[in-house]
């Protein structure tokens, strides 16, 4: 568990892959993006995790319609980024950004209201 730095890895070779094989704004480049974020936040490197949440939140902005869920969890992951930074004024500013949407696409008792 944790071997960071063997995810990032074959993270990166995942998206080598894909951004040969798919065009610019595919959903799965998003999945990819935001999974090597995730790695980078986990490590303590925020700028990178940063670059990488928002190129996929860029991605799901263009393909999803703009109440999304998953635009949502793309606004919470960079709100989270922020939290660690200790910048919480602008991740409050994400993660009100995440409530708003998933107030208005999910029903008023689903369990993501409750973490968003």
């Amino acid at each position: 568990m944790g071997d960071y730095s063997k995810a990032l890895e074959f993270y990166e070779k995942a998206l080598k892959i894909y951004e040969k094989a798919l065009p610019p704004n595919h959903p799965v480049l998003a999945t990819s993006y935001n999974n090597i974020g995730l790695v980078y936040n986990n490590i303590g490197d925020y700028s990178k995790a940063l670059e990488f949440y928002e190129k996929a939140h860029k991605i799901k902005e263009k393909v999803l319609p703009p109440n999304h869920p998953d635009l949502a969890t793309s606004y919470n992951n960079i709100g989270l980024v922020y939290d660690n930074m200790g910048d919480y004024s602008k991740a409050l500013e994400f993660y009100e950004k995440a409530l708003k949407i998933d107030e208005k696409a999910l029903r008023p008792n689903h369990p993501l209201l409750a973490t968003s």
